[in-house]
């Protein structure tokens, strides 16, 4: 054994608990409390003051400290930290020594009395110390700051447990998730599943994750969306569905993407645009209100307000003011590109007058959206599953909502026309010949369903891990995913 290796050094004790008969990884430990728990029932207790009261956790030592015929061990379980105050007298001689084989990083689990030291440190006076589970791989010292990034993400598990604000992240997390599911019940949405897999990319205008079905021989598509799936429903008859899904887009990673996302998609049968817009704030609202408390936050400096009514603003009307003149359809495309090229944003050959308004507003309007804005009107060109506007076929019944300066959720009035959805498909499909790889297929199928007649619908997509970055103060949405995608190590 190299005594300089911790690791070999841990391997033998393992080695020795075995051979002198005891088992180094139990099968199960009773608790009676969680260290939270006994915080609060015993918040009361003077210091110094023993009892009698006899508990049972369990945790991970995370500090020994020795001091001959007494030793501290604080343990924490899923709820905090407690101190453990090991005394040889109450633990006999032979206990007490095997204390000293213990690591920090260990599992056990103790039982033992309640007291508040003199110091006013809530306690465990131990009568037993089970070890649960050996730990071979010393923890890190140190194992935060941007110069641990890299390490934090990828070894998320050593993360949770030396950095205990990364865990109250996905506590919040998680009761985001659980308030927006609660909300949408509350509404009469029925949470539904549909498939990960698709025989064609569609739902939205991403490059898809290509995989090989061999019992079908034929190539599927990891989802991008499940929209058409969920529309389906609605053919079917269902009135108020929700998926809180998994998609996938072959795309690049940086501080707000990550080619596995999660989000929250809803169709809602009989309302329209704005229907599903109020609907949209009475999600996000609930979503606040578990993390925050309430209706307000901070992110990154920007103090943000979701209380109230939210503005609506159409594109054009945006992009307008900004640019200080007038930028709509009436414009000439050739117009249009010189006003792009003004302002050194790239145009092609194949976008049309709604493709370049689109970008001028991407590259200058959307990162000045601090409060909660929803942007409207979207141009057709852009939109190929959104009704079109009764009053200018240039454009669709379709929001994006944005706060600080970030896309949140998309919603629209449905298209529910067969006739004009087939020409829609038509176009991605020549879009995609020409080169574009994030435009959709063909669905055939999903035409055969709206022939058979879809009612009128309002539909919304939320970003749950853009949500969830903004409400925890998360510059990166590796923060907020608990295994982010990661380069290979070197």
């Amino acid at each position: 054994m190299d005594e300089d290796d911790p690791i070999e050094v841990r391997k033998a004790k393992r080695l020795s608990l075995i051979e002198s008969g005891e088992e180094p990884y139990a099968r199960r430990f009773a608790t009676s409390n969680h260290v939270c728990q006994l915080e609060e029932r015993y918040a009361q207790l003077p210091d110094g003051e023993s009892t009698t009261d006899e508990v049972s956790v369990a945790g991970r030592i995370m500090a020994i400290r020795d001091q001959g015929k007494i030793a501290f061990i604080v343990v924490r379980d899923a709820t905090g930290d407690i101190q453990l105050f090991c005394r040889i007298n109450d633990l006999g001689e032979e206990a007490f020594e095997r204390i000293k084989q213990l690591d920090i990083g260990d599992w056990i689990g103790v039982t033992g009395s309640i007291l508040r030291t003199k110091r006013g440190q809530l306690s465990i006076a131990p009568q037993q110390i089970t070890l649960l589970t050996k730990s071979l791989r010393p923890l890190p010292e140190k194992f935060h700051g941007l110069a641990d990034k890299e390490t934090r993400y990828r070894q998320r598990y050593v993360d949770l447990v030396m950095n205990p604000d990364v865990k109250k992240t996905f506590d919040v997390r998680f009761k985001v998730i659980s308030a927006i599911r609660r909300a949408a019940e509350a509404k009469d949405f029925i949470e539904v599943e549909t498939p990960m897999l698709h025989p064609i990319p569609g739902g939205a205008t991403a490059r898809p994750f290509v995989t090989h079905h061999n019992a079908l021989d034929r190539d599927y598509y990891l989802r991008i969306a499940p929209e058409l799936y969920l529309k389906r429903l609605l053919v079917g008859g269902f009135e108020r569905v929700f998926e809180i899904n998994r998609s996938f887009r072959n795309e690049g990673m940086d501080h707000s993407h990550n080619p596995e996302f999660t989000m929250l998609e809803a169709y809602q049968a009989y309302t329209d645009v704005d229907g599903i817009a109020d609907f949209t704030q009475v999600l996000i609202k609930a979503a606040c209100q578990a993390a925050t408390g309430g209706h307000s936050f901070n992110y990154q400096g920007l103090d943000v307000d979701l209380s109230g009514d939210w503005r609506k603003a159409t594109m054009i009307e945006l992009v307008s003011d900004k640019l200080g003149e007038e930028v709509g359809f009436d414009r000439t495309l050739e117009d249009l590109q010189m006003l792009a090229k003004r302002y050194r944003i790239d145009t092609q050959k194949s976008w049309g007058k709604g493709k370049i308004i689109a970008e001028l507003f991407d590259e200058l309007v959307e990162a000045s959206l601090i409060q909660p804005t929803f942007v409207t009107q979207y141009p057709l060109e852009t939109s190929p599953l959104a009704k079109k506007n009764a009053d200018d076929p240039n454009v669709t019944d379709r929001f994006e909502l944005f706060i600080c300066g970030r896309e949140c959720a998309n919603g629209f009035s449905e298209l529910n026309d067969p006739v004009d959805q087939r020409e829609r498909f038509a176009t991605q499909v020549a879009a995609k010949a020409a080169g574009d790889d994030e435009a959709m297929g063909y669905d055939e199928d999903y035409i055969r369903a709206l022939e058979y007649g879809m009612p009128p619908a309002g539909g919304v997509g939320i970003g749950i891990d853009r949500l969830v970055m903004l409400l925890t103060d998360a510059p990166s949405i590796r923060d907020v995913l608990l295994f982010p995608h990661m380069r290979d190590e070197n």
